[in-house]
């Protein structure tokens, strides 16, 4: 089950040769994580007021296979790998058509507001289980 995203390439996402600057990808990533936690239902502004949790990125171990240009329609994919007590692993992709052109493995955390990890907030951890229900992860 995988959460896909699609987003185009602007000029302002390319270098001087026309090709994505690499720090770009993360933003891509981080924008497809934002809409597959939207997709389950999740209001991450709700989440954070309500019970002082919010998420961020621990851990990135990034694979830069092949560049995307300007003008581009990419596909991006998020999908579930584990899931611990306050730590999420995901797999996500960019792709190009079917070429693969970015993979990333991704460790998100949830902390409190002391800035401490805290546990995955139960209502989350349900939406995980409804979305992989409804095929989407």
């Amino acid at each position: 089950m995988t959460h896909s995203c699609q987003m185009r390439v602007y000029y302002e996402d390319t270098d001087l040769a026309g090709i994505v600057y690499y720090a770009n990808y993360l933003k891509f990533i981080e924008r497809a994580r934002s809409e597959w936690v939207r997709g389950l239902g999740v209001d991450q502004n709700r989440l954070k007021a309500e019970e002082g949790v919010v998420f961020a990125v621990r851990r990135v171990e990034a694979d830069y296979l092949s560049p995307a240009k300007f003008d581009d329609l990419l596909t991006v994919t998020t999908r579930v790998t584990a899931v611990k007590p306050a730590r999420l692993m995901l797999a996500q992709e960019v792709l190009r058509g079917q070429d693969r052109l970015f993979a990333a493995q991704v460790t998100i955390v949830a902390l409190a507001e002391s800035g401490r990890p805290t546990r995955l907030p139960a209502g989350f951890r349900r939406a995980l289980g409804a979305g992989a229900d409804r095929g989407v992860s």
